[in-house]
């Protein structure tokens, strides 16, 4: 590894080369103020609050862009510096409308500490040419942006542009779809874009005697939600988190990684079942939904691939709706099941028509991982210092095969420990499956043995990646037997809905933390997991009834329309 000498406020330095002047000042704990920059974004137009000054050249530069060189001396702050950057806070100010109790930073907000820094004057008038618009489940608020362009670039679809104006604005070409991923959401550093909000309408079920407040949380959920309290990234909370939804007012609180471990068994028998018969392959997983709507969109000619099998959320919705509340006499539309999710898409899928059961959705409302967090807060309810509570049963307990669900490789590794044992008795070995594990890689391909035939494994993070794969799959549909893709690098772990902020470091502390829940359990496969034998024996005796609980289908999408609305707390 290079390193070369440099000297930043007169302190000597030998450092990594090829790393940025911010890089260097911030493993230094030297402040350099900083807005736009995101460790996981190459910043278009920058905000101008990292300037420096490099001795020997002309004018400041950005620290965030400019690469140390050896004898490299430079001054962090100085009048002229400060100056410099309190003008650029200024020309944003102007162009942001500070909306502060409805925003994704609203806890931890490096614009408000900039301002308080530079002592700057916000401006609170709304320009009447800023919009506020929707597009499925996502809202791009003008009134805010300051144009840095960071949505842009992670824009897997290429779905956002900037206007004349420099501020973000979706697509209007036909051939441009939003997928709901929220990438935009989290790298947003001026909390321009949200998902819609609805965990206001809660307070109504919880006041409501007639229904019953279920809730259901997501496998990740539990290794990022302390995060937003102080809490180190990776600190799984599982026992924390129930005790806080059972604080906040619902009756019953179950684990999502349970309703993944039906998702495992549906899937695995579909697995085997296409490597059987040749049909339908690669198997495509679909619990991914906004994965699931880039296919439906962009390639819909592969939707035959998708395994039918549904998303964990909507099958544990559907099995407490239709086998839970009877066993407990309660009807079906009486039950108000809210999941924690965290994944903004989960919004949109959850109203997909295909998923009703007799009429009546299986999940009513899905809230983010945010969400959630403000509910905490402004309950006054602090989560560090809650004693541990166990799920409720028998949907309560999952397998560490549930729990690694959310993680980018978790679904198939899932799948694959399940459909190994069904069609050889035995328990696949680690060793076989462990190379789809992990964030760094966007696309890992493993070859195993299932069933005396050779299969390909893709295992996909990204939709950037994803439209490689698919392009390949266009030129050779035998490459692979099976695919995986989670839309949000590093899987559901690195959701659209997730604390912020979210990086590449944090998700993997994230990951590592459900593996290690996964080492520990006792359970580790869907078929070991004795609440589900129950359910299976008890209530899925009848194919017809499995199918209609547990499978849905898919169809080809069109554009979404794009929504003006009146301000950003008017979401439909």
């Amino acid at each position: 590894m290079e390193k070369v000498n440099i000297k930043i406020d007169g302190k000597d330095l030998v450092v990594e080369a090829g790393k940025t002047i911010l890089d260097i000042a911030k493993e230094n704990n030297i402040d350099v103020p900083h807005l736009c920059y995101h460790p996981d974004v190459e910043t278009a137009h920058h905000c101008g609050m990292c300037m420096v000054d490099v001795k020997g050249e002309d004018g400041l530069n950005y620290a965030c862009k400019t690469v140390v060189e050896e004898g490299m001396e430079i001054i962090t702050d100085s009048e002229e510096i400060n100056a410099e950057r309190k003008k650029n806070l200024d020309k944003m100010l102007k162009k942001h409308l500070l909306e502060c109790d409805d925003c994704v930073w609203m806890s931890h907000c490096k614009l408000l500490e900039l301002v308080k820094k530079f002592e700057a004057k916000p401006i609170a008038q709304k320009n009447e040419e800023d919009k506020v618009l929707q597009v499925g489940k996502i809202v791009f608020d003008q009134t805010k942006c300051i144009g840095c362009e960071n949505c842009v670039n992670v824009c897997p679809t290429h779905f956002l542009e900037l206007d004349e104006r420099g501020r973000v604005v979706p697509s209007q070409d036909k051939n441009k779809e939003c997928i709901n991923c929220g990438q935009c959401i989290l790298h947003c550093p001026v909390g321009a874009i949200e998902g819609a909000g609805e965990f206001e309408e809660l307070e109504n079920v919880f006041a409501d005697k007639k229904k019953t407040a279920v809730v259901q949380f997501a496998p990740s959920i539990r290794t990022s939600i302390g995060e937003e309290f102080g809490i180190e990234a990776g600190k799984i909370m599982t026992g924390q988190l129930v005790a806080a939804l059972k604080k906040l007012g619902f009756d019953f609180v179950f684990d999502t990684a349970t309703g993944a471990d039906f998702t495992t068994m549906e899937e695995s028998d579909e697995l085997i079942e296409r490597t059987k018969s040749g049909k339908n392959l690669p198997a495509m997983t679909s619990c991914c939904p906004a994965w699931v709507k880039f296919l439906e969109f962009y390639y819909p000619e592969f939707i035959p691939n998708l395994c039918t099998s549904r998303s964990p959320q909507a099958m544990l919705g559907g099995i407490v709706k239709n086998y839970w509340a009877k066993l407990n006499n309660i009807q079906p539309q009486d039950v108000f099941m809210v999941s924690i999710m965290p994944c903004v898409a989960k919004k949109y899928e959850i109203k997909r028509e295909e998923l009703k059961i007799d009429g009546v959705f299986p999940v009513d409302m899905v809230l983010t991982t945010r969400e959630l967090v403000r509910m905490i807060k402004k309950n006054g309810i602090k989560l560090d210092e809650l004693d541990e509570l166990e799920a409720d049963n028998p949907l309560g307990e999952a397998s560490g095969a549930g729990v690694i669900y959310g993680s980018s490789g978790g679904v198939f590794e899932s799948a694959l420990r399940t459909a190994y044992f069904k069609v050889s008795g035995e328990n696949l070995p680690n060793e076989m499956i462990k190379e789809v594990r992990g964030t760094d890689n966007g696309v890992k391909i493993k070859e195993l043995e299932l069933d005396g035939k050779k299969i390909r494994v893709c295992v996909v993070s990204g939709i950037k990646n994803a439209k490689k794969v698919m392009e390949d799959l266009k030129e050779n549909p035998d490459l692979y037997q099976a695919v995986e893709v989670m839309a949000c690098p590093g899987g559901c772990i690195g959701g659209g809905g997730q604390s912020l902020p979210t990086t590449k470091e944090i998700i993997k502390k994230r990951s590592q933390s459900l593996y290690n829940i996964d080492d520990k359990k006792e359970i580790k496969r869907a078929h070991e997991n004795k609440s589900v034998q129950k359910v299976y024996d008890e209530f899925f005796a009848s194919e017809e009834v499995r199918k209609k609980i547990l499978h849905t289908y898919f169809d080809q999408k069109n554009k979404t329309e794009i929504k003006q609305l009146r301000n950003s707390r008017e979401t439909l």
